[in-house]
């Protein structure tokens, strides 16, 4: 087992430019010290700087992490893409080790809207077409109920909605933050 009963881990996916990664910043912030955020793009693209292959180290170390974290007594959210192929099995078996609440997110985001969001952002990293090549609609994982989130939906509606549905409010889970003597 990895964690324990009042460890939360929050797994949000969807395709890129759906609002995963926004969500996760505005949850962390929401929720203050004692929250990890297992960022995909982060430890692929930046730590290791490879490409979204089967099969590349980088799915083992965003399973390590989320892992490493929970048992150091910290809630995780990890986001990314996490294309059912590829990712499946591993946030399979870190689902069903995980000791405490486990709930899964999918950014159910039309093709269009993810576009336009991706237009938003300051530093345009993929075309237009890229991200239609990318694109994989309803990407859903199968083996846990995933859910689903819209582009009707605000941020300040989804985080407040997950904070509810996970937990994050419940005294003991809570105690957690309020304990957290890290440095700033």
């Amino acid at each position: 087992m990895v964690g324990s009963p009042q460890t939360r881990l929050v797994i949000l996916r969807g395709n890129s430019a759906s609002g995963k990664s926004t969500i996760a910043k505005r949850l962390r912030e929401r929720l203050g010290r004692g929250v990890a955020w297992v960022e995909q793009d982060y430890l692929r693209r930046t730590v290791l700087r490879e490409h979204d292959r089967p099969g590349l180290p980088n799915i083992g170390l965003i399973d390590m992490t989320a892992r490493y974290a929970l048992d150091a007594g910290y809630h995780v959210i990890a986001d990314g893409i996490f294309g059912a192929e590829r990712y499946g099995e591993m946030l399979r078996r870190l689902t069903d080790d995980h000791a405490g609440v486990t709930k899964h997110y999918y950014f159910d985001i039309q093709l269009e809207e993810t576009q336009r969001r991706h237009q938003t952002k300051q530093l345009i990293t993929v075309s237009p077409e890229t991200l239609s090549e990318w694109y994989h609609p309803r990407d859903l994982l199968g083996f846990v109920d995933e859910s689903i989130i819209t582009a009707d939906e605000s941020e300040e509606q989804i985080v407040t909605r997950l904070v509810s549905e996970v937990g994050f409010d419940d005294p003991p889970v809570r105690a957690r933050f309020e304990s957290a003597v890290h440095l700033e």
